[in-house]
């Protein structure tokens, strides 16, 4: 079995540099969730429940006690660079940044904590690639979710940007309630994954 040419399958060849941020908001026909990463086009696998459920959990968690100049937003591509444009899937930001109902991404400047529920598929991304991209662009705090014990409720890794160091550095990890100060007062049970 031969492969059929990009062109004949609907897909068109990259671009020699690899794709930018203005192919990525424009292409058309996109799968939804896709991301570029260094210039390339990142496909998402199929979402399973504990991942929906997390990220739909979390979301009320950070909404029930959002400061009015912050807004929670989720799946929503963040532009880092030309070439970046992840899609975390939470995303707290600035109010101000929200222009409207057909806004389609946000800048990264805008962004004050990007959280990622880690996939197999994801792992390596959201562990490695993106901790990196989003420290550069310097989102102050990032937080990696992921299925954890006997009862598979999430757990949080909280990480703060270090002025020093242009990195992150562990803030503390919590598995039946995560409760912070920074970037604003949280308070969500973790267990109460259950409900969803």
């Amino acid at each position: 079995m031969t492969a059929q040419p990009a062109e004949q399958s609907g897909w068109r060849m990259p671009p020699l540099d690899g794709y930018t941020v203005d192919d990525l908001l424009t292409l058309p026909d996109l799968p939804p969730h896709t991301e570029l990463i260094d210039g390339s086009l990142v496909l998402v696998s199929p979402q399973r429940y504990f991942h929906f459920a997390a990220i739909d959990l979390l979301v009320n968690g950070l909404r029930r006690t959002v400061p009015p100049d912050l807004k929670v937003a989720r799946e929503m591509t963040v532009v880092l660079d030309r070439r970046n444009g992840p899609e975390p899937d939470i995303s707290v930001i600035r109010a101000a940044a929200r222009t409207g109902p057909e806004q389609t991404y946000f800048e990264g400047k805008d962004v004050l904590l990007a959280v990622e529920v880690v996939s197999p598929e994801s792992e390596s991304r959201d562990r490695l690639t993106k901790t990196h991209k989003y420290a550069a662009a310097g989102i102050q705090y990032y937080w990696l979710v992921e299925m954890s014990g006997p009862d598979r409720h999430p757990a949080v890794e909280a990480f703060e940007l270090s002025e020093e160091t242009g990195t992150y550095r562990s803030t503390g990890s919590y598995s039946n309630r995560v409760k912070v100060e920074k970037p604003y007062p949280i308070d969500i049970d973790l267990t109460a994954i259950d409900e969803f």
